[in-house]
């Protein structure tokens, strides 16, 4: 079977109506139109593989955020065991502006996490829940939103 032989003449205007669409509609609406109003509030780090390399990979995140110079502290909630007094002073982070707390009693780390967000004495609170539901989720950017603090959720694996 063969096709009919089409010139290009033939395709070329088309092609040209298509390209000569005025872009700008298009992109003064992006430009216009913000992504989100209000800032991030949650952010989560996955980590898979071997328990040193992934403190490794952790480190600078968190010396980072030992640095801020916001005059709140870093609070970790209920870190792994790996991460030690002795890990954090190797690492380098400012143990000085650095919170490691555990949930005692019958209170979860959830529930720590969040009133420390909601508190707003951090201005950035690290946990460790895996795994974190839809709901948990949003219990945690609500309590940062009221708390004007950061939460990361770290998941190790």
């Amino acid at each position: 079977m063969q096709f009919p032989h089409t010139s290009q003449q033939a395709q070329l205007p088309l092609f040209e109506a298509f390209m000569a669409q005025p872009l700008a509609p298009i992109l003064k609406d992006v430009v216009e139109s913000p992504w989100s109003a209000e800032p991030e509030v949650f952010s989560e780090l996955s980590l898979r593989g071997a328990a040193g390399n992934c403190l490794n990979l952790l480190a600078p995140i968190l010396r980072e955020l030992s640095q801020d110079q916001d005059a709140r502290w870093l609070t970790l909630i209920a870190p792994p065991a790996s991460l030690t007094q002795a890990w954090l002073r190797d690492a380098g982070l400012n143990r000085e502006r650095i919170l490691l707390l555990q949930p005692r009693g019958t209170q979860s780390a959830q529930q720590l996490t969040c009133e420390a967000l909601r508190l707003g004495r951090s201005h950035t609170v690290v946990s460790w829940l895996n795994p974190l539901s839809t709901t948990l989720r949003q219990q945690l950017i609500s309590a940062a939103r009221i708390g004007d603090a950061q939460s990361l959720n770290i998941r190790l694996g």
